[in-house]
């Protein structure tokens, strides 16, 4: 077995620091003694090398062998799972530019899988592979400041180490949240094949994996490649109860639906008669529908149309995804070569090819002054000369506040292609040497990679094209009965005029193919990040003191970041029908100094068998902003051998990113609730408190106003204006393992860990949350919260400015539990149990207005859109069993309740777990604690030496996740919960020790 198994298991047993699953066919008995002859080497969170069990901050690991145990193919996926993580962006989320782009100038991140710890975002989380930072991600629609993980296949990884404390000093911006190291194999010494495949009960979203992995070592070299495939299919909304409809449990359409329908609502007043209409088009009418201006609203109407209800309206749900699919092709290879006793130089590299697609209902065109899209369709006048205007008169601003709403199924569902590439190349040379009577350790690298992606955008159409076909008209005097776009004396070339109007007529739709031709559009968009990162560090022990050597790391590092995004001319020009958006290019510098020193005060000493203190900082100089300097203090005791306490304090800051900075301005389509729709009830929909009542008065709404899209159209973008964002980290721990359990003769190793961690972030770098910034101008009339919203006459949003700034911060606290117990061999086998616990204890949002700050308290609760839960409590146990040629395990995963607002249900009793009938904005829902059961059992016979099979079964007890009223997609959020359905999975894997 290499040394580096045994080291990754040993701090797990040792000192409780357990990534929660342990090694699928290795007993554990022994590992701890193991450890005792271990080497000091590098470890996450310090650049000294020192002994793994010594470490002054709490770290998890994660073997090779725990991620196929959990049966996942993304290890962005497995630290998913862990308790510590928050919520991110996965392969269940199925947005690609149909909603549009988050205020965080990254883009949406399509396909990608990212990592979050104390839900402080992926964007605070510091990715390294071997220590060296790892490039951003682009996913061809922004510029972002996370990772993504898929660019790194399983089957180069050896273990991951994920460091829970602020790292800033050690490692620079980013590392706030904590710090992921992924650490490659290198000494692998043979031939290994591995196959998996898996699915669900349902007969979908099956998954298959490959890998072929060579390696060779010797006492002067070694060698190692691996070629890796993922090929994970799709699973389809309208194929799990839970995201057949926008609003789950109903089985039929809300509100929540969506107003743009294959049959066209149409919102006006009859210039004619004054009235003021709701209307859609009758099914089945073939032709031009007829239009009786005569009939009244509220009348019973004898003409094509009749008034628009919630069951017109659309379901959107039936289109999208569950599970995206995603192929990945990895190539990776690395060799270290001894160039002289005491230096060897290293080399690595590699590629990796995502292709992932996202799909989503036909778009829906809004078309009028009150659509509030932000956009050129927001101007568009349907003129009365339009072949297929039913009215006789041209809709057009101001004389007529309307809105279209027509959905055309005849162009098919949107899909969003992505094709992104990942290339790295790194070498260095390291090395040994002696001075004084001390040795030292050096390494001077460098290293560059670069992420490429492409998407290609179907379905989706151009604006422009939509004003000139529904503009003036005529007949072709050389052709009766076919029309031409624009007048005699100026016709539009190519021009097709549209029809809106007349819905889906036979079932095959009144918008023509002819029509399709010339509105459609076909865009393409790019985006990319470069980073190159050259490394100089230099490490040993200054001088002997009575507890022990005087240790130190310094170092410099030199990073250059770029990074671009370059939408279709369409989306520049603003003359898509959906989300626009421009380009984003930019990037920086930076050099960077640190130094640490590990300072021995007491050892073998009565009540300190070891006392030490460490000390780091470091000065970073950024071309886009200038110097910042982070500190960080640590303390290490252990008044008994078997006992450790310990604490650090560390300053953080993160800058800006590329996005951040530089992200142009796009537009976000959120699913927001606007306290001023029908605030007087005259709609028939409750009353809003007197308050809110005269607050939206006074913001200009008339009675009459009502919320006709969920989604609300946000102006998001960077800021230039940006400064760093600060923290303040402290944690404490206490380890214990008894040495005295093991006289109770069932007890083999035993370790407790306690870890409490308290986090103040100041100016922190977000944008306010929309819906906060919606109700608190509703409910206080803030200026500074309602100066970026604006509506129309008639009270719809129009403007809603959400970009980036500096917002008072986030304050986050709690404490992580765990257990690990290893049993002696008995007559059935050994027994492992490993118990992670993690504890939120606040999470507290401070929001800038114009009289100070709001704190918006988090804990417990899911915001929803953009989904994001915050459990107060989670928690994974597993229990492991070993004998001969068999293991076992069963895991066990917690995820408390949480609770969400769950406001426009009221028409829909008993949804809403407490609704509030006075105001329906304090109406909340309970979302249950969920437990999800994963099985697998492993052979390897002995008989056949290499072999090992795996067969699992994830959600072994078909557990639904809690129904999400709040979350913009699937009815669930997809970022604390698993895909609905029983997961089946079967690896085998053949292994020839060497070649």
């Amino acid at each position: 077995m290499n040394i580096n198994l045994h080291l990754a298991r040993a701090v797990r047993l040792a000192i409780g620091g357990a990534a929660g699953l342990t090694a699928a066919f290795t007993s554990p008995v022994g590992l701890s003694q193991e450890a005792e002859s271990l080497q000091e080497v590098v470890i996450t969170g310090s650049r000294i090398r020192q002994d793994p069990l010594e470490r002054d901050a709490p770290v998890l690991t994660v073997t090779s062998e725990d991620m196929q145990r959990a049966g996942l193919n993304s290890v962005g996926d497995f630290l998913q799972r862990l308790p510590v993580s928050g919520g991110s962006i996965n392969s269940k989320f199925n947005s690609s530019g149909n909603f549009g782009f988050p205020p965080s100038g990254g883009g949406v991140g399509a396909g990608a899988t990212t990592a979050d710890l104390r839900y402080l975002g992926s964007n605070r989380v510091l990715v390294l592979v071997d220590g060296v930072r790892w490039v951003n991600e682009s996913s061809a629609s922004g510029v972002s400041s996370a990772t993504d993980l898929n660019t790194i296949p399983t089957s180069i990884i050896e273990r991951i180490e994920v460091l829970q404390d602020g790292a800033s000093a050690i490692y620079g911006s980013d590392a706030i949240a904590g710090v992921i190291n992924i650490i490659t194999k290198k000494d692998f010494d043979g031939l290994e094949f591995s196959g998996y495949a898996g699915g669900f009960d349902e007969g979908d979203g099956s998954t298959q994996e490959y890998s072929v992995s060579l390696g060779k070592a010797d006492d002067r070299s070694s060698v190692f490649f691996s070629l890796n495939y993922v090929d994970q299919r799709r699973i389809a909304s309208r194929n799990r109860d839970i995201s057949q409809f926008p609003t789950p449990d109903i089985g039929a359409c809300t509100p929540f639906c969506s107003s743009g329908t294959p049959q066209a609502r149409i919102l006006f007043t009859d210039p004619n008669t004054g009235f003021a209409h709701d209307l859609t088009v009758n099914d089945g009418v073939t032709g031009i529908p007829f239009y009786d201006p005569s009939i009244a609203p509220g009348q019973p109407r004898t003409d094509d149309f009749h008034e628009f209800t919630t069951a017109d309206r659309f379901n959107f749900a039936e289109f999208n995804l569950v599970q995206t699919p995603s192929e990945r092709v990895g190539v990776y290879g690395q060799g270290t070569f001894e160039l002289t006793p005491g230096v060897d130089f290293y080399l690595k590299g590699l590629y990796n090819n995502r292709r992932s697609v996202n799909q989503a209902a036909p778009e829906p065109l809004f078309i009028g002054t009150e659509a509030g899209n932000g956009n050129l369709l927001d101007t568009i006048s349907v003129d009365a000369t339009n072949p297929f205007n039913p009215f006789g008169f041209t809709l057009e601003a101001p004389a007529n506040s309307y809105f279209i709403g027509r959905r055309p199924l005849e162009g098919g569902p949107r899909i969003f292609s992505q094709n992104v590439d990942t290339w790295y190349l790194g070498g260095g040379v390291r090395g040994e040497f002696e001075a004084a009577g001390r040795e030292f350790f050096w390494d001077v690298g460098g290293a560059w990679s670069r992420n490429r992606g492409e998407q290609s955008d179907r379905g989706t159409y151009n604006s422009q094209h939509i004003l000139e076909a529904l503009g003036p008209a005529f007949e072709d005097p050389n052709s009766p009965g076919t029309f031409l776009c624009g007048t005699p004396g100026n016709v539009i070339a190519g021009c097709v005029p549209l029809n809106v109007f007349g819905g889906q007529g036979d079932g095959s739709g009144t918008i023509t193919q002819e029509m399709l031709g010339f509105i459609l559009a076909n865009p393409n968009n790019t985006s990319e990040q470069e980073l190159v990162d050259w490394t100089a560090n230099v490490t040993g022990s200054i001088v002997e003191l009575p507890a022990g050597p005087l240790a130190f790391a310094v170092g410099f590092e030199h990073r250059e970041q770029d990074g671009f995004y370059q939408p279709d001319q369409i989306y520049i020009d603003g003359e898509s029908a959906g989300v626009p958006s421009s380009p984003t290019s930019g990037g920086f510098e930076i050099d960077e100094f640190y130094g640490e020193l590990q300072v021995p005060i007491l050892a073998d000493a009565p009540g300190a068998d070891l006392l030490e203190v460490s000390l780091a900082a470091r000065t970073s100089d950024y071309s886009t902003f200038g110097s910042e300097t982070t500190t960080k203090y640590g303390l290490r005791w252990r008044p008994h051998p078997n006992l450790l306490l310990r604490g650090t304090f560390a300053e953080g800051f993160r800058a800006p990113g590329i996005g951040e900075l530089f992200g142009s301005q796009a537009r976000f389509d959120q699913t927001l609730q606007d306290q001023c729709s029908d605030y007087t009830g005259a709609l028939g929909g409750p009353p809003a408190p007197a308050e809110i009542q005269a607050n939206c008065q006074a913001l200009g709404v008339p009675a009459t106003y009502e919320q006709i899209n969920q989604q609300i159209s946000v102006t998001t973008g960077g800021n230039p204006d940006l400064r760093p964002e600060t923290a303040d980290s402290v944690t404490y721990g206490i380890v214990y393992s008894p040495g005295w359990a093991k006289s109770l003769g069932w007890v083999e190793d035993l370790s407790f860990e306690v870890n409490y961690y308290e986090i103040e972030l100041n100016a922190a770098i977000q944008a306010i949350p929309a819906q906060v910034q919606l109700d608190t101008c509703i409910t206080t009339l803030d200026p500074v919260l309602c100066g970026d919203i604006s509506r129309t006459a008639g009270g719809t949003i129009n403007s809603f400015s959400n970009q980036l700034t500096n917002i008072g911060g986030i304050e986050t606290s709690g404490f992580d539990v765990n257990i690990i117990y290893a049993g002696p061999e008995t007559g059935v086998g050994q027994f492992q149990v490993t118990w992670l616990n993690s504890f939120l204890e606040e999470f507290t949002e401070i929001i800038p207005t114009a009289t100070g700050f709001q704190n918006v308290t988090r804990e417990g609760t899911e915001i929803g859109d953009p989904e994001q839960a915050f459990p107060e409590f989670k928690s994974t146990l597993i229990l492991d069993w070993f004998s001969g040629d068999w293991n076992a395990s069963w895991t066990l995963r917690y995820i408390d309740e949480i609770t969400e607002s769950c406001t426009g249900l009221q028409a829909f009793p008993g949804l809403c777990s407490n609704p509030n009938a006075a105001d329906d904005s304090l109406s909340t829902n309970k979302l249950d604690a969920t437990i999800y059961n994963d099985v697998q059992v492993s052979w390897t016979p002995s008989q056949y030496d290499g072999l090992r099979l795996q067969l699992g079964i994830r959600n072994l007890f078909d557990e639904d996740p809690p129904s999400c009223f709040s979350c913009a997609l699937n009815g669930f959020d997809a970022t604390t919960h698993d895909v609905p359905g029983i997961y089946g999975y079967i690896r085998a894997t053949y292994a020839f020790e060497r070649l």
